[in-house]
């Protein structure tokens, strides 16, 4: 059964560890990564952004694939299925297809309009056991074809955002979506800092996990970052060993065209990515 993400990233938060994010874009990512966090005995957050619930046929659809795989494959660790970066109008579908878990992206908003429709969120949430995740400062990369360049939260504006009784806040320190630039500054602790300090004991996000130096995200982690979402990642994983396996010529050897055995090399490989990134989190035995 899904979960709220609020439980496990309360324990999180108070056992300076981290819970991963890991977004889905079809079955096999969606099975890959519950089948990881079970071996593993960790809590898992399954994240979905507007632009891959469209792809995977709707949220009622991404909702009714991953209730299955959780009863067929009898996951007994704690699981959200959690909105990445949603609009409104997206949060508002989400909740009404079944999703345990919110993110209500008003970065781009001023900030009144984003307290105002966080506010909103706030209330429904509460009301339907759902946990919510509120965004102050664009993340930068490309998101859904959104391009920032990574900005610093305002520590002030974090608070208003955390005191409207939102589960988890993600706050921009320099982090980006995607690749990370040979030029990247790295992260900004002195803001993480800032923000931590006025935000109190809100459990705080750190998107874009892909290629952040491990020393930084224990830092972060150690500075109250409890969830770490990761994509990219796992998809340059699941195209290298694709592409290891058509350049080798195996899809053209007996079977190998099946898209079960064509798809079967990424499918490890994402475990293998889940895994690396569980270890380094630190959720690993934490369910």
């Amino acid at each position: 059964m899904l979960v709220s993400a609020k439980e496990m990233l309360n324990k999180a938060r108070d056992g300076k560890y981290a819970v991963g994010q890991f977004n889905i874009n079809n079955l096999e990512w969606t099975k890959a990564i519950l089948l990881t966090a079970q071996e593993l005995s960790s809590p898992v957050i399954l994240g979905v952004s507007e632009g891959a619930g469209k792809y995977m046929a709707g949220y009622k659809t991404v909702v009714g694939m991953v209730n299955g795989m959780l009863e067929e494959l009898k996951i007994t660790v704690p699981v959200a299925l959690h909105l990445d970066h949603g609009s409104y109008e997206g949060a508002l579908k989400c909740i009404e297809a079944g999703f345990s878990s919110i993110m209500f992206d008003g970065s781009h908003y001023p900030i009144e309009e984003n307290i105002q429709k966080t506010k909103e969120l706030v209330k429904i949430c509460n009301e339907k056991g759902l946990s919510l995740e509120a965004e102050v400062g664009s993340i930068g990369g490309e998101e859904d074809g959104v391009v920032g360049a990574g900005e610093f939260a305002d520590p002030n504006e974090c608070k208003a955002i955390a005191e409207l009784g939102v589960t988890m806040l993600a706050a921009g320190i320099g982090n980006i979506h995607g690749k990370y630039p040979a030029n990247w500054p790295g992260l900004n602790f002195e803001t993480l800092a800032a923000v931590k300090e006025k935000t109190g004991n809100v459990p705080l996000v750190l998107h874009g996990g892909t290629g952040i130096p491990e020393d930084m995200i224990k830092k972060a982690i150690s500075l109250g970052v409890a969830k770490i979402n990761v994509n990219t990642e796992c998809q340059l994983s699941f195209a290298a060993a694709t592409r290891k396996y058509i350049e080798e010529g195996k899809d053209l050897q007996g079977k190998g065209f099946d898209p079960r055995k064509l798809l079967a090399p990424g499918f490890e490989a994402i475990k293998a990515t889940v895994k690396e990134k569980m270890e380094l989190f630190g959720s690993v035995g934490k369910a």
